[in-house]
């Protein structure tokens, strides 16, 4: 599979975009780590396997 020239990486503009986010204080850093545990909980939760639609016969 190839990608279009000119496009950064996903995961490396992920690591640029937490690396640009600086905490104040201690609960500052906190309220961000909770934001990216929100975000990947959110994430999980929207890949859930399809329910079997299929109707089983008696």
């Amino acid at each position: 599979m190839t990608k279009a020239k000119g496009t950064a990486d996903k995961n490396l503009s992920n690591v640029v975009k937490d690396l640009e986010r600086s905490p104040v204080n201690s609960h500052h850093a906190q309220q961000l780590q909770q934001d990216t545990n929100d975000a990947r909980h959110q994430d999980a939760l929207n890949h859930d396997e399809p329910t079997d639609l299929q109707h089983q016969r008696s």
